[in-house]
């Protein structure tokens, strides 16, 4: 069956939206906790029930059932909190609570306060856990061929822990806790596509960013479920004729260079990893591909490709 653009928005972003049915968002947020920490009274996150529980009577948090509520209660500070969250995981791995702490690692990524300071740093692994909202990066590299666009899509290696064997972005990757988008954008071009540092600083152009709320499937590994907003730095990067893009590491087995209708065609059959079908998705646009002619759903793919989250952000 041909998936419609709709449908490849509603894959990754497929938590409710409250523009879009409020009533449906208000009954679907009633059915988790909220995580907060000690001395903030919002939320920074939305945590499933059952992950909840596994925190009941954990040192440095406390659980609030009449609010539904998880506090992490230990640290005064960024540096004591994250030490305090950081324990508490390696002990639930140790223990072998959740099956996405298999996957661990050993990068940390950053959640933000209102202020955007730094609360605290958690495993990569752990965010879908928490609920908490991640960053990345994602680059679409093209060329233009007697006035049309072709574009570099990667097949991700049937190896990687997530998505083996799907299409890609050109170059996507997490943003590290202390990490800037740029910077982070710069390495990964090196890693994944052996794209010459120069050349992308000189180049490529920051095109805002894509935001949505993917709740985990099978697909992703681990536990279903769980909550995971994240908000994706954009970028765009043409490329002279004469500059290839090759897999700079293992996680890429190799780049073609597609015409527009081909992506498309890939993208409908469901080929794309699902965040990487949104982003080309705000490519399209973007590039006037797709527009209210000729896209029925069009203000609504352009509303959540740029949801607003209930948590702070960057």
């Amino acid at each position: 069956m041909s998936l419609s653009n709709l449908d490849l928005l509603n894959e990754c972003d497929g938590f409710p939206y409250y523009q879009v049915d409020p009533d449906l968002y208000a009954a679907s947020i009633s059915t988790y906790f909220e995580l907060r920490v000690q001395g903030h009274d919002y939320a920074i996150g939305y945590m499933l029930p059952s992950v909840v529980e596994i925190f009941r009577n954990t040192p440095n948090w406390t659980v609030d059932d009449e609010s539904r509520i998880l506090t992490l209660a230990g640290g005064s500070n960024a540096e004591e909190r994250s030490a305090a969250v950081m324990r508490t995981f390696v002990a639930m791995k140790e223990t072998k609570h959740f099956k996405v702490l298999d996957k661990w690692r050993n990068e940390l990524y950053s959640v933000n306060g209102k202020n955007k300071e730094l609360l605290f740093d958690v495993e990569r692994c752990a965010t879908p856990l928490l609920g908490v909202v991640t960053y990345g990066v994602h680059l679409t590299a093209f060329v233009r061929t007697g006035g049309k666009l072709k574009i570099w899509i990667p097949r991700r290696a049937k190896t990687k822990q997530t998505y083996g064997g799907m299409l890609d972005n050109a170059v996507a990757g997490g943003i590290a806790s202390g990490e800037g988008p740029f910077e982070s954008l710069v390495r990964e071009c090196g890693e994944e596509a052996s794209l010459q540092e120069d050349l992308v600083r000189e180049r490529v152009k920051a095109c805002g960013t894509v935001t949505y709320f993917y709740i985990r499937t099978k697909e992703a590994g681990g536990e279903t479920g769980l909550l995971q907003p994240e908000c994706e730095y954009v970028y765009d990067l043409e490329l002279p004729a004469d500059v290839i893009p090759k897999p700079g590491d293992d996680e890429v087995e190799e780049f073609y260079l597609w015409s527009v209708p081909e992506v498309r065609e890939a993208m409908a059959r469901g080929e794309f990893k699902p965040n990487c079908a949104l982003i080309m998705l705000e490519f399209f646009i973007r590039h006037g591909v797709l527009t209210a002619e000729n896209e029925k759903d069009y203000i609504e793919i352009v509303s959540r490709l740029h949801r607003r989250f209930e948590f702070p952000t960057l």
